[in-house]
Formats: C-alpha cells, sequence, structure tokens
C-alpha cells in the first residue's frame, strides 16, 4: 500500500468543520511514519482524488504544513516535502531538550498510563528491530521521545513536540542506513524507561541530556559529510 492508499483509507475520517486540518494530521503522519521522504513532490490531482477533498482544501492543507516546516511550495513546480536543513537541526534539539527534559522532571506525576506509552514505545522499536524492521524501529522512537514529552500532561506540548518529531524524521533521511543510526540508541532508549521506572529522575535527565547531545552530533556530522564530500569530518 501505497501513503496516496492511505491516505484514501482514511478519508472517512474527515469531516467538513476541520477537514483541511484533517488532511494535513494524515499528510503530516505519512512524514512521521517516513513514507513521504525530503524532496518527494505531492501531486495535488491525485491527492484530491484520494481524499476525495477540493482543491482550496487541499492547498488549504498544504498552507498549514509549510507553516509547521514540513512542506515547500516552489513557484511553478509545486510542492514539496522539505529538506531540514543543518541550522533547522541545531533548533530542533535546542527546542527538543526542553520539551523533553521537562517530561522527565514531571514524570514523578504522570499517571501510569503515561509512563505505559514509554515502556510501549521502547518495545515496539525493540520487536522492528528483531525482525530488520529498521524504518520501524525509527517510527518507535520518534513515539519514544513523543511519549516522554507527553510526560508533562500539556496537551499544547503535545501537539508542539508531534510536530518537531514529524520534522526529526526527515532529518533521519539524512542518515544513509537506518540501522546504522537506530540500532545504538535502542539501549539507550531502554536505560531511559528503566531509570524513569525506577523513580531515578535525576538520573534518567541526565541520561537524555547526553543522549540528545550524541545524537545532534552524529546527525550534524552526517550533514557536513554531505555537504563538503571532499572533507573527511572525524568525530572527537
Amino acid at each position: 500500500m501505497t501513503w496516496l492508499d492511505d491516505i484514501a483509507a482514511a478519508r472517512h475520517e474527515l469531516d467538513r468543520s476541520s477537514t483541511a486540518a484533517r488532511v494535513a494530521d494524515l499528510l503530516r503522519d505519512r512524514i512521521t511514519d517516513g513514507a513521504l521522504v525530503p524532496g518527494a513532490r505531492l501531486p495535488e490531482e491525485d491527492l484530491c482524488r484520494a481524499a476525495k477533498v477540493s482543491r482550496n482544501t487541499m492547498r488549504e492543507a498544504f498552507r498549514l504544513l509549510v507553516q509547521e516546516r514540513l512542506l515547500v511550495h516552489e513557484f511553478n513546480r509545486g510542492v514539496f516535502v522539505r529538506r531540514v536543513g543543518a541550522d533547522g537541526l541545531s533548533d530542533l534539539y535546542r527546542v527538543r531538550r526542553i520539551l523533553e527534559s521537562e517530561g522527565v522532571r514531571c514524570a514523578h506525576a504522570a499517571g501510569p498510563d503515561a509512563l505505559d506509552r514509554v515502556r510501549a514505545a521502547v518495545e515496539d522499536g525493540e520487536a522492528a528491530a528483531a525482525d530488520g524492521r529498521w524504518p520501524d524501529v525509527g517510527t518507535a522512537d520518534i513515539r519514544f521521545h513523543q511519549a516522554l514529552a507527553a510526560l508533562v500532561g500539556s496537551p499544547r506540548v503535545d501537539e508542539m513536540i508531534r510536530h518537531l518529531m514529524a520534522e526529526m524524521r526527515l532529518v533521519f533521511h539524512e542518515m544513509g542506513s537506518p540501522r546504522e543510526f537506530h540500532e545504538p540508541y535502542l539501549a539507550r532508549n531502554r536505560r531511559m524507561y528503566d531509570l524513569l521506572a525506577a523513580g531515578d529522575h535525576e538520573a534518567a535527565e541526565r541520561e537524555l541530556r547526553s543522549y540528545l547531545d550524541d545524537a545532534e552530533a552524529q546527525l550534524m556530522r552526517a550533514y557536513l559529510e554531505k555537504e563538503r564530500p571532499d572533507v573527511t569530518v572525524r568525530s572527537s
């Protein structure tokens, strides 16, 4: 099933009051799960037909996602999935540190269901890795970090991290091998959950800070290697 088929299958969920927002949700989900990659062109007519919406509705959905930095409109060419640049990467991690660290600090007050979401994301990632489904490991990792921020217990934070992690999925595509990038973080996700479950929130926050620092540095090296292929970038 292609991502267009996913849109067509979900069209029954659209309602008149928020059709454009719901179409934007569907497209954002396809970005988050890795089906839409940076540089992909979004065919307006095909999308309208799949979702059974008007061009005006689809263009409003596009506008919403352009505002979220997920799409770009190129004059006389169309609408494309955006590529996040190195400057955008640094800002994403800056905001993630704020939201996810606050989630870890609030974990002591979060209900059991909230922590169960963290555990479920860890287990989903481990199961996907065992089956060799490495793109799905990336999706589980996104859910893990969304669950960390959700420990704050704020709908606004939930919305912010959902948008941020959709951008992060675009960043993940900068890495050549999903396995090479995601595999080392599986154990770190498990360790962070174990620390939270044990109530050691200070250690969990230290682990999170180190984790995000390492991931940002690794991704930044990948950006530099792509932008300067004649230069070998060595890790410190």
